[in-house]
């Protein structure tokens, strides 16, 4: 897997000014549907627009929520971010991905004006044992090609072809865009997304659990090239789960993941 996840285009006539046209490649392509990308890449890619909007040296992101509007085809995509809410010490910025002019994806992101608390600060809790003590274990059967191979994963417990909750390291193989370095955010929000998948409690080939959004809370900005998930998913009575994971890079937990899924048989 070669082909960044995006690459840019030039904008058309009509496009406002803040728009960003790319080109969604195969890489992209997510483990449900051929024709639909795993919703890793369009996080990173809104990630890529919030942190370009307005940006303050002194404010770090905090929280970000991915909504799926709908399913998010490969091809050609426009990007566009605004801030919300401007503040001193705190405001929110939202980006919005649309396909053929139609939304398909919205993301949210409060920034907080960076303070020294070192003084205060908590234990986060354990590590995860580095990405050198994981297996690599190939993509099992149904589970379809694109973003699952633009990524090298490492397991700890459990894979995807083993019921049960998950724990896993992820590093990007291409990048978000072509010709830029992802940022350590664009690498969380790329790999947190796979949360569900590390903790999938149902056969891929017989039931759908599809996450409806994508939330990320984190107590320190990520740093490197790795991102671990300790997961795990509840499947309820009636149609809906959660699947949540506790986040880490390779100098211990940054925050927490959490998705609401919808959940029916093939």
């Amino acid at each position: 897997m070669t082909d960044p996840f995006l690459r840019l285009l030039p904008p058309a006539a009509d496009d406002p000014p803040d728009a960003q046209r790319v080109l969604a490649t195969g890489s992209t392509a997510g483990p449900w549907f051929p024709d639909g990308q795993h919703m890793g890449p369009p996080s990173a890619l809104l990630v890529r627009a919030l942190e370009r909007c307005a940006p303050r040296a002194e404010m770090v992101l905090s929280r970000l929520t991915v909504e799926v509007l709908g399913r998010v085809p490969m091809g050609e995509l426009t990007v566009t971010s605004r801030v919300e809410r401007a503040g001193r010490t705190i405001e929110l910025v939202v980006a919005e991905l649309a396909a053929s002019g139609r939304a398909v994806a919205r993301a949210s992101g409060w920034r907080l004006g960076v303070t020294d608390t070192t003084a205060a600060a908590t234990a986060p809790g354990p590590g995860l044992p580095g990405p050198d003590e994981g297996r690599v274990i190939p993509t099992p059967e149904g589970w379809l090609p694109g973003y699952l191979d633009a990524l090298d994963w490492r397991w700890l417990a459990g894979h995807l072809g083993e019921s049960g909750p998950g724990r896993a390291w992820g590093q990007l193989r291409v990048p978000v865009v072509e010709g830029e370095e992802p940022t350590p955010w664009q690498r969380l929000a790329a790999v947190a997304d796979s949360t569900n998948g590390a903790a999938a409690r149902l056969d891929l080939n017989d039931w759908l659990f599809v996450n409806t959004d994508l939330t990320l809370h984190v107590h320190r900005p990520p740093r490197g090239e790795w991102i671990g998930l300790d997961a795990d998913s509840v499947i309820g009575p009636e149609g809906a789960g959660t699947a949540f994971s506790v986040l880490h890079d390779e100098h211990g937990p940054v925050g927490r993941a959490a998705q609401a899924l919808t959940v029916r048989p093939r």
